[in-house]
């Protein structure tokens, strides 16, 4: 009978109280510095050698169980590594550890300054090295699994804008330059920022999230902090060979977290991971701002310190988490030369005496790569951790693509890092490769196919779907004060702005749908967040020599037009500046049509091809304003934030039905910058209407 009593005890016990997930997390530092100096190192255009260590090299580890599921997830200061030098070190760690390869997550920090691991541009791989490293990840896999105890998660996000922005720049459109095959096709680059006369303003967004994964004991007792930021490497400030920032924020966020009691080591010592998040256009210095700042990289590191101590003094834990990870393996093709391109490499090459170091060699040898290599296949991963998503993609990932992937998850945070598994260049999101510059220049550094972006997320999304158990997210932008105000008003159309990739621009009112042309980049910030998405950053397009175009049926000769501009070009860089606004039939060889812009001065100017008519007032550089036209007929009158600037007369093209944003039917003089909130309505506004669409 008691036998019996103990069983129905016990039933009812995991009937009524099930047994919670038990979660175990163990973590190790590993040292890799390499003793045999001098070693190459990757990371630039031409090879170096450094022969001596700044500071250590280091692979660390985190192992996770939770009784179904067992992982491993490596971050290593390294450059970058390869997929095949990967897939062998996560075999030989299998073996050695028990966790399967598939569950292991290996990430390089991209530090310029450790040894090659791989090959790269003009660096070729250091022929000692990897074996060590090699050594090293399996030995940190398979410490961290020794070290698992019973532990508890948390997590947190901070506000890290300050330490983060856009490094790649468009050019003005007459100031493009060549690529190193000869051709004018730059017409975005790296640090073009730094000349404000040359520039019309960042490519795309940035994301100033510092994400923090932290377990403990269920003692309290900190085991590791995993660490994500979208900041590309520092560099300088420290000689040889050194981790860079990530070392040092390591190092200081050990002994913060975990300092030493009276000299003697606390075993097993807690861990600190920062791991390199989506920064393919991304780095410090904020070209936006004068005069620019240059902190050393211990003024840099020790700030960020202070602000992640206090995010992390904040999170809470759960203990009752499960685990799941999935993998998949997309292949994808290079852009491998054409024939002429081969035949230009090969003469370059052929005539090589040692390795290439001027631009034009190094391409012509990366051609050589592209050709005998001309497909490959990528590992994608997706890791949860209870709500937290963490994605990892073997690519340089321009933030916008890190971007896509939070607003679409199902979990409550996701993280993504690059240079995961594999290390296959930049994947810059296809409206991007239109623009040039270094990264989108095929090479090993670069030379996926141009839809290769949208793949990669979209397969990143279903990983996430798939180890949450359940669907993304629909986004819905929020309406403020402001954007009632245009549903209040009844357009006929109202382009948002706020799409992730072209070619298609969604109307609010699902009427008239505008397809965007080549030479638009998408996702940046727009105005006044709080009026039109409060919850959110308001987004919109920025216009680099394409336009929108949409056809709105038996609009007639009374129509108006609001929008928000943001204006990229200087003053006097040419007698128009840019057209925001164009009604007319498409490439009219005659600029017959209507056009709304500034002019040399930055004043409004509006256009019937014959007939202008000027403002006086000065639309500032690099501001939001607003723009409202009013056409009655003949009488057109044209609002600047909210002021009446323009009031005359000029006839009116009749019953054409096709419109422009960024540009007028000729596509002369193009606008360069971004549009927001654009919307058309079917009639000349009243001055009550007027009035309740600009909100400063």
């Amino acid at each position: 009978m008691k036998a019996i009593h103990l069983f129905i005890v016990v039933f009812l016990s995991a009937f009524l109280f099930p047994v919670q997930a038990a979660l175990r997390a163990g973590a190790l530092v590993v040292d890799a510095t390499p003793k045999q100096l001098p070693v190459h190192v990757n990371g630039g255009m031409r090879q170096r050698e450094l022969g001596e260590v700044g500071s250590p090299i280091k692979v660390r580890a985190i192992a996770l169980d939770d009784g179904k599921t067992q992982l491993a997830i490596v971050v290593v200061d390294s450059c970058m590594m390869s997929r095949d030098f990967l897939d062998d070190a996560k075999s030989a760690a299998s073996k050695k550890s028990g966790i399967r390869s598939d569950k292991m997550f290996i990430n390089a920090t991209h530090t310029h300054t450790a040894p090659a691991s791989m090959g790269c541009l003009g660096t070729d791989v250091d022929p000692r090295y990897p074996l060590l490293l090699k050594r090293k990840i399996i030995e940190a896999i398979d410490g961290a699994k020794k070290n698992m105890e019973p532990a508890q998660v948390g997590a947190a996000v901070f506000d890290a804008n300050e330490f983060t922005a856009v490094r790649r720049w468009i050019k003005r459109p007459d100031r493009i330059s060549n690529d190193p095959f000869g051709n004018p096709t730059v017409r975005a680059t790296m640090h073009a920022g730094n000349n404000w006369d040359d520039v019309t303003g960042e490519s795309g967004p940035e994301d100033p999230d510092f994400s923090l994964v932290s377990f403990q004991s269920l003692k309290d007792r900190p085991i590791a902090l995993l660490g994500n930021f979208s900041m590309h490497y520092f560099s300088g400030g420290i000689k040889g060979i050194h981790a860079d920032y990530f070392g040092l924020f390591n190092n200081h966020m050990e002994s913060a977290i975990m300092p030493s009691n009276n000299n003697e080591e606390i075993h097993p010592p807690f861990v600190s991971v920062l791991g390199h998040g989506c920064s393919g256009d991304i780095w410090r210095r904020d070209y936006t701002k004068r005069p620019l700042t240059n902190p050393s990289i211990q003024e840099y590191t020790d700030a960020l310190i202070k602000k992640t101590l206090a995010a992390y003094k904040n999170i809470k834990y759960d203990h009752d988490v499960t685990l799941s990870m999935a993998e998949a393996k997309l292949p994808l093709k290079f852009r491998s030369p054409d024939a002429q391109r081969l035949e230009w490499a090969k003469a370059i090459v052929e005539k090589l005496e040692s390795l290439p170091k001027a631009q034009p060699e190094i391409y012509a040898r990366e051609q050589i790569f592209l050709h005998e290599r001309p497909q490959t296949e990528l590992i994608l991963q997706a890791i949860r951790i209870g709500d937290i998503g963490i994605t990892g993609i073997p690519n340089e990932v321009y933030a916008l693509s890190g971007l896509k992937q939070k607003a679409y998850s199902p979990l409550k945070t996701t993280i993504t890092f690059d240079l995961t598994n594999g290390a296959e260049g930049y994947i810059p999101p296809p409206e991007q490769h239109v623009l040039g510059g270094y990264n989108t220049w095929a090479a090993r550094t670069a030379g996926l196919e141009t839809s290769a972006e949208p793949r990669i997320v979209e397969t990143c999304i279903q990983l996430l779907e798939k180890v949450a158990g359940k669907p993304r997210k629909i986004i819905k932008v929020s309406q403020g004060p402001a954007a009632q105000a245009i549903t209040s008003a009844k357009p006929v159309a109202w382009w948002r702005m706020d799409e992730f990739i072209g070619p298609r621009a969604i109307d609010e009112q699902n009427r008239a749908d505008g397809t965007y042309e080549d030479g638009v980049v998408f996702y940046l910030a727009g105005p006044n967040s709080k009026a039109f998405t409060p919850g959110q950053v308001n987004r919109a397009a920025h216009f680099c020599g394409g336009r929108m175009q949409t056809r709105i049926p038996k609009l007639g000769k009374s129509y108006s037009v609001s929008l928000w501009f943001w204006n990229g070009m200087p003053a006097d860089s040419r007698p128009v500046l840019g057209w925001m606004f164009g009604r007319g039939q498409n490439y009219s060889a005659q600029a017959t049509g209507e056009g709304l812009g500034l002019n040399a001065k930055g004043q409004l100017v509006f256009s019937n091809g014959k007939e202008t008519l000027t403002g006086k007032a000065n639309a500032g550089r690099w501001k939001w304003h607003h723009a409202l036209l009013v056409r009655d007929k003949e009488k057109v009158k044209v609002y600047l934030d909210g002021k009446l600037e323009i009031s005359g007369v000029a006839n009116a093209v009749g019953s054409v039905e096709t419109l422009f944003l960024g540009g007028r039917n000729n596509k002369e003089s193009s606008w360069e910058g971004r549009l927001d909130e654009a919307a058309v309505f079917d009639r000349a506004l009243s001055e009550k209407e007027i009035k309740t669409l600009f909100l400063p």
